[in-house]
C-alpha cells in the first residue's frame, strides 16, 4: 500500500470512528462507513483497491475499528465509575466532580 493510502486510511478512521451504535447495527453502520470511506478515498484520489489490498475487506476492518471504540469507551466509562465509587480517607467517598 502506498504511503498516501495509509495516512489516508489512518487520518480517515481518526476522524470518522466514534462511538459506536448499538452491537445490533454494527454491521451496518460500518457499511455505510466503508462506503463514505471509499467515496472520499475516490476524491482523494486514492485507490481503494490498494487500501484493501493492505488491510483487507474495508468493512471488515471498519467493525473491528467500531468493536475497539466499543471497548475502549466501555473501560473509560468503568475507569470512571470506579473512581467515582472509591473512597478519599477521610474525605469520605470521591465526587463525580473531583474526578473531571
Amino acid at each position: 500500500m502506498s504511503a498516501s493510502a495509509i495516512e489516508f486510511l489512518q487520518d480517515w478512521i481518526h476522524e470518522n470512528i466514534h462511538l459506536p451504535p448499538p452491537p445490533i447495527k454494527l454491521e451496518k453502520e460500518a457499511e455505510i462507513l466503508a462506503r463514505e470511506c471509499k467515496e472520499e478515498a475516490a476524491d482523494a484520489g486514492v485507490s481503494i483497491e490498494d487500501i484493501e489490498e493492505e488491510v483487507g475487506d474495508l468493512k471488515d476492518l471498519l467493525v473491528a475499528k467500531l468493536e475497539d471504540a466499543a471497548e475502549d469507551e466501555a473501560g473509560q466509562l468503568n475507569g470512571k465509575w470506579r473512581d467515582m465509587n472509591r473512597t478519599d480517607g477521610a474525605n469520605g467517598p470521591a465526587t463525580l466532580q473531583n474526578n473531571l
